[in-house]
């Protein structure tokens, strides 16, 4: 997945304002926006600003005929909860909201305003929506992932590591997609040769211990999916993993680019662009139970060569060839 400068991004959106002409209205509408990023993240101001282009491209002015209120929660629990009650109530015309946590609250707070999610890995689940074709409610979006995403974390890392017969595989058994990505894996596990263990994520204190039990018996590798407490420890499980000489496969780019060895996952700048999509659709007069929720259509590959060398891997050159960005 190849980063984009921020500013690059908000300097073309800027210069393509006096050729917009899409939107008409006389009215300033109102947009809020809660997210589970860090204000200082650079890769999450990016996906912000794919957003904003879009909705500029198609007529939506920030300051002009919308105006957008945003939280940056920073994957803390409380303030998402706290930020999901203020913003609801400023009654705005649509809500953007980032991941299944912010979700949550925002539909225990309204069961009107409509919401538009990105990076939701089981809205079905968890209740958000009645299906993936039907929503049927005041929330629609874009799944984070399919499952069977695990079967292709598995054979990279296997590609990556031969030598591997055993995956811990870092998981939230508190979150329904936790045990949807796990069981992916496993329905895949015997093909690849391979035995898999759960590591619990609920704590770093359970993270620590379950990654350096797991890690006791040789030719082990760790898969970490999609949750939360995963995001939100990311910088000890990559710790974790080179001090233990485990390979691992990751869900999301930052992983890889904060020394983890690979990640495989659906390019995120994407899913916001076509949330400005919806959210310019839905400020349209379409209705979100009338929109489908739909699955990503680009993955992106991205290989750690430092991280790799430091574990004594050759990385296959086929697979190298195959990757979106390499980092050394």
């Amino acid at each position: 997945m190849r980063r984009r400068d921020f500013s690059k991004l908000v300097g073309v959106a800027v210069a393509a304002w006096p050729l917009v002409t899409r939107a008409q209205q006389t009215e300033r509408k109102r947009i809020a926006v809660l997210l589970t990023l860090a204000a200082e993240d650079t890769r999450a101001q990016t996906f912000v600003a794919a957003f904003i282009e879009l909705l500029q491209q198609l007529g939506w002015i920030d300051g002009r005929n919308v105006q957008i209120d945003t939280r940056w929660a920073a994957s803390d629990a409380d303030r998402i909860r706290a930020y999901a009650t203020e913003l609801t109530a400023l009654a705005p015309d649509i809500i953007l909201a980032t991941g299944a946590v912010s979700v949550e609250p925002l539909l225990k707070a309204t069961r009107s305003i409509p919401v538009v999610f990105v990076i939701v890995p089981d809205p079905v689940g968890a209740g958000f929506v009645d299906s993936l074709a039907h929503p049927g409610g005041n929330a629609t979006g874009f799944l984070m992932f399919e499952y069977a995403i695990g079967a292709k974390w598995l054979e990279l890392l296997k590609e990556m590591a031969p030598r591997i017969t055993r995956v811990g595989v870092i998981r939230d058994p508190a979150n329904p997609a936790g045990t949807g990505q796990w069981g992916a894996i496993q329905s895949v596990a015997p093909s690849f040769g391979v035995e898999l263990s759960p590591v619990n994520v609920r704590d770093a204190g359970e993270i620590e211990r379950g990654v350096a039990d797991f890690a006791r018996r040789p030719n082990g590798g760790l898969i970490v999916t999609a949750s939360a407490p995963a995001a939100a420890h990311r910088e000890l499980i990559i710790a974790l993993a080179a001090r233990h000489k485990l390979p691992a496969a990751y869900y999301e780019y930052n992983f890889a680019a904060g020394g983890g060895l690979f990640s495989y996952g659906p390019d995120f700048a994407d899913q916001y662009r076509a949330a400005a999509a919806y959210v310019d659709r839905i400020l349209r007069g379409e209705k979100p139970a009338d929109l489908p929720v739909q699955a990503p259509s680009k993955y992106a590959l991205t290989v750690n060569l430092k991280t790799a060398k430091a574990l004594g891997l050759a990385v296959p050159s086929a697979l190298l060839a195959r990757a979106d960005e390499v980092l050394e």
